[in-house]
């Protein structure tokens, strides 16, 4: 690793959210982990998300690191008005709450930039302005009707992507127009609204099968029963009933496969001989494959592929991965506060900057972890603090 102590990007960039669930608080830690001071802005209960279970339940730790929390009841004139003073200090505001949500409070764009014009809104939303802006979104409606959900698929059987990909997604493009922003904000001086959306991230994801159409006329395939374009790419059942991804997606690679396993007469048949030819004899020859590596561990497999500088994958479980130990050796998993006080590790970034992963600087703030702290700075007193925990406007430390 690097022994490089330089600034990260973005420090000195103050960041106030009013943000929840993944999308919203993804863009916040996308700029708080590049340095950007980001201040979450949550209800007097708290993000919904320290208190999800199941497939929520690891949410609030793994998109709110490296931020502040302050607790504002919104829905009173004092902690609107303690809210506006917090804008008036940033450089970002970043929002994902319905349409018309923040306009009610005062604190929608176009009232926010008479308070400060340097101002940079990042809205994120279902969908960009049109048609469809009024609806209700989530990422498993965008997928269903963007087509990612038919081609994860099988025939008639649609499925959503197995992790939450429009909303991350939708917040990291959220905080690159918000980069982007900034950049412009220092060649004219002005601040600018950013949009970032659900239903538009999906369709930029299926955008190469559109393209597919476009180039060849023939619709694509859902991914389970698509012509690969790679004669061999696929999952193979092997000893044991272990699961392994292999593949060959050259003629150079299909060379060097065959005589790895001892295929000669596999690699001499004219039937075979290059790759558009295997991927129109899959029919036949994929049975050939799968039995002749059946008997095969998947470590067996593994170390062969991996001598061989071939393509190949365990099927691996999200769980197995906090032991992976390419992750572990580069620093690529850090220590982190879960909602009920006890540590596990989570995924950083997947970039360097001068050979280092951003880290974590800051744990996942408790409710209200940095209220008095961050009302103070923007001018209240300790007795107008106290007088607004009385009131019920605000709490924490």
């Amino acid at each position: 690793m690097s022994e490089s102590t330089a600034p990260l990007p973005y420090e000195g960039v103050r960041v106030v959210e009013f943000t929840h669930m993944v999308m919203g608080p993804t863009c916040g830690m996308l700029l708080a982990d590049l340095g950007a001071e980001v201040i979450k802005v949550e209800p007097i209960e708290g993000d919904a998300t320290r208190r999800l279970l199941g497939s929520g339940a690891g949410f609030f730790p793994t998109f709110n690191r490296n931020k502040k929390s302050i607790a504002l009841d919104l829905k009173k004139p004092e902690g609107v008005e303690a809210a506006l003073r917090l804008v008036a200090t940033a450089d970002i505001v970043s929002e994902n709450f319905k349409p018309g949500t923040m306009k009610k409070l005062g604190l929608d764009y176009e009232s926010l930039k008479q308070l400060n014009p340097r101002l940079i809104y990042v809205s994120h939303k279902g969908f960009l302005p049109g048609p469809y802006d009024h609806r209700t979104a989530l990422d498993e409606v965008v997928q269903m009707m963007g087509g990612l959900a038919y081609m994860t698929g099988r025939i008639g059987d649609p499925l959503r992507a197995g992790t939450s990909v429009n909303d991350i997604m939708g917040g990291m493009f959220g905080a690159i127009g918000a980069m982007a922003a900034l950049r412009q904000r220092e060649q004219t001086g002005r601040g600018c609204e950013v949009q970032s959306a659900l239903f538009e991230n999906n369709i930029f994801l299926v955008a190469q099968h559109m393209m597919q159409f476009a180039a060849t006329g023939k619709a694509a395939d859902p991914m389970p029963s698509r012509i690969s374009a790679w004669a061999v790419y696929d999952v193979f059942t092997v000893k044991d009933g272990e699961q392994i991804f292999l593949a060959a997606v050259s003629d150079k690679q299909w060379t060097i496969f065959c005589r790895a396993f001892g295929l000669e007469e596999m690699l001499a048949d004219p039937r075979l001989k290059t790759n558009n030819d295997r991927v129109l004899a899959r029919d036949w020859m994929m049975p050939m494959l799968r039995s002749h590596l059946a008997g095969h561990s998947a470590a067996e497999l593994s170390a062969v592929f991996e001598k061989n500088e071939l393509p190949f994958a365990p099927i691996t479980k999200p769980q197995e991965l906090f032991d992976d130990p390419h992750l572990n050796a580069t620093g690529g998993l850090a220590p982190i506060r879960m909602n009920d006080g006890s540590t596990s590790k989570v995924p950083l970034m997947p970039f360097t900057l001068g050979g280092e992963r951003p880290g974590i600087r800051i744990q996942p703030p408790l409710l209200g972890e940095h209220t008095n702290a961050l009302l103070k700075e923007v001018g209240y007193s300790d007795a107008q603090i106290a007088e607004l925990k009385t009131q019920n406007i605000t709490t924490g430390d």
